[in-house]
């Protein structure tokens, strides 16, 4: 038997659901001594918890008995900080002691109170709930815990983190002293040591993190895009990475619904997951993302913890997490119980510092790549179909009438041409998206971080673009232009030099192959720029601005109809990009290089 220590039971019901050796936590708690002491255990999200808990309080519930007789109080009670996380430590005990006759009832917000007062008064061995409602049906008199053996915090941190404190210190105070407590965290905080002195006794110290390195079955990557297109760039790495099963997580309810609906458009089958849905609602998306109807699940923090679907390889942060904690957290839902995952973070350009800070805090080393191109998207697709499981295990002795009418009738390429084509149509389309540079800054940061201003250098190669003074072409819009464009900064253009109908201007040698790479791949639609020779003379003599021809360029009063030029009859020069993100004047007194501007950041 794989778990030699545990009752024969449970013991059964491991193996025939494929279980060969313990997790780490899981042989922790079934260490000898430890059947009737308290324990504080620190594991990961996805370690195996939740077997652990359930084959710990075993002894306690069961004893040398087969079978639970019926019992009028609940001999245990499991308590989680969220109703998908209480549902899935449910289902999981269910299976767990299908054998012992076990009556498993779930007490959890969003459902019906009455339906589960009835359950509870028909007798349920094992109680599993979120803190508030287990309070409101122990205040009505519903849940009687005067007969509990045990009492399981699992995800205490959390707990805590979201206020529960007042809920568990009246569960807690509502049970018999001699239970069991056992008290499961992703760490041991001041908050939880402190709680578990108070309510355990004696708790044995078990620590299956400290020293592992975090999350060791997740590869972390980060993809460096522009703001305006994180919908764009999100479709690709879908495409580029065609996970069974992904998650993709918003911060806010609000992009929640503006990225499914993106995602809807381009033919992803995808349900949304936000704390304003009823329970019923995230319970059918979750099912619908387990049972394979659905490959794309778009939530918010509600559903970092608790959701366990076993194809989920690939987890993407459309939006950057606000702590360590939830980048740890949402990343958890793959790469669990010894199974491989990525998690995907998507960086705006401007926000690079931001996401290092996050993913040093979490501990964590992440490859840093740009968005998948179509070239990149085919190739894979290419890959793909070649070793698909169809064509591997497709037999050349057969009987299928249709399958010899059809090798009879087509030849071999014609055929092959007609699998393709199929193959290729039922894939959502790759978005064509302009390269960026996954280069680090070296001197300038996030809006605000300025680095100090070095000597400019002007050793470069030119380029023109065909914009002039008839376009009313004045630095102050041409320099975030290029910036956009070119994926540069402020620092990497040299000299500017303004001609009637073109205008030229320097990129520093080391910017210069990121510069070409990147124009080259801009929209057909944008300002044409090609290298030049230098030009003879005239115009601005650098980037500062002719004293005597300020007023002439920089308040242009109408004409530049072309895409990136002025706004016609628009003052200060503002672009007007995709999705309606534009340039005007940065705080900083520059171009942040990204389209940063007065109106919402796309």
């Amino acid at each position: 038997m794989p778990f030699p220590d545990t009752h024969p039971a449970l013991g059964r019901a491991l193996t025939a659901r494929g279980y060969e050796q313990p997790t780490p936590v899981q042989e922790a708690v079934l260490q000898p001594g430890l059947e009737d002491r308290d324990l504080l255990v620190s594991a990961q999200t996805g370690s195996g918890k939740t077997v652990a808990f359930g084959l710990a309080i075993a002894p306690t519930l069961l004893g040398e008995a087969d079978r639970l007789p019926p019992s009028p109080q609940p001999l245990a009670l499991v308590i989680a900080p969220t109703r998908e996380l209480a549902l899935q430590v449910q289902s999981e005990l269910e299976w767990l002691y299908a054998e012992t006759g076990a009556r498993i009832a779930s007490c959890i917000g969003g459902t019906d109170a009455r339906r589960e007062a009835r359950d509870l008064n028909r007798g349920a061995h094992i109680v599993v709930g979120t803190p508030g409602r287990l309070c409101d049906h122990q205040s009505r008199g519903s849940l009687d815990l005067s007969g509990l053996r045990c009492v399981v915090l699992d995800e205490a941190d959390e707990m805590l983190d979201m206020g529960f404190r007042d809920e568990l210190e009246q569960l807690l105070d509502a049970s018999p002293a001699e239970r069991r407590t056992l008290l499961f965290s992703a760490t041991i905080a001041r908050e939880i040591a402190s709680l578990a002195k108070r309510f355990q006794k004696d708790a044995k110290r078990i620590d299956t993190v400290t020293g592992a390195k975090q999350h060791s079955d997740i590869t972390y990557r980060c993809v460096v895009t522009a703001p305006q297109e994180i919908e764009r760039s999100l479709v690709n790495v879908l495409r580029f990475y065609e996970s069974p099963t992904a998650m993709v997580f918003c911060n806010t309810r609000m992009m929640v619904g503006q990225v499914q609906a993106a995602l809807l458009e381009r033919g992803f089958a995808s349900v949304a997951i936000s704390g304003e849905m009823g329970q019923n609602e995230r319970s059918r998306a979750i099912e619908s993302l387990r049972s394979g109807q659905a490959r794309v699940c778009v939530a918010t923090d509600v559903a970092a913890r608790g959701i366990d679907v076993p194809a989920l390889n690939l987890v993407i942060h459309a939006s950057i997490p606000t702590a360590s904690e939830t980048l740890l957290h949402r990343s958890g839902r793959t790469g669990r119980a010894g199974r491989k995952g990525t998690s995907v973070l998507m960086v705006p350009m401007n926000q690079r510092r931001r996401a290092e800070r996050l993913l040093a805090m979490a501990r964590v080393n992440a490859e840093w790549e740009a968005v998948p191109t179509s070239d990149a998207i085919a190739a894979q697709d290419t890959q793909r179909l070649l070793e698909d499981p169809i064509l591997a295990n497709a037999s050349e002795e057969t009987t299928d009438e249709l399958v010899l009418k059809l090798a009879e009738t087509y030849d071999a390429k014609k055929l092959a041409a007609a699998l393709v084509q199929m193959y290729r149509a039922r894939l959502p389309q790759v978005e064509q998206i302009r390269p960026m540079s996954v280069e680090a800054p070296s001197s300038r940061g996030e809006r605000g971080e300025r680095a100090p201003r070095e000597e400019r250098v002007v050793s470069g190669q030119w380029f023109k673009m065909g914009v002039g003074r008839t376009e009313r072409a004045d630095p102050k819009w041409l320099i975030p232009l290029i910036c956009r464009l070119g994926n540069v900064q402020k620092r990497d253009i040299g000299s500017i030099r303004i001609e009637q109908d073109q205008t030229y201007f320097q990129i520093t040698d080391e910017s210069v192959e990121r510069f070409k790479s990147c124009v080259a791949g801009a929209e057909p639609d944008e300002v044409t720029i090609e290298p030049s020779a230098e030009p003879a003379g005239g115009g601005y003599g650098s980037r500062g601005r002719n004293p005597g021809e300020g007023k002439r360029f920089g308040r242009p009063g109408g004409g530049g109809g072309f895409k990136g030029g002025p706004r016609s009859g628009g003052g200060g020069g503002a672009y007007k990009g995709r999705g309606g993100s534009g340039f005007s004047r940065s705080k900083a007194g520059g171009p942040t290089g990204e389209g940063t501007s007065r109106k919402r950041r796309s």
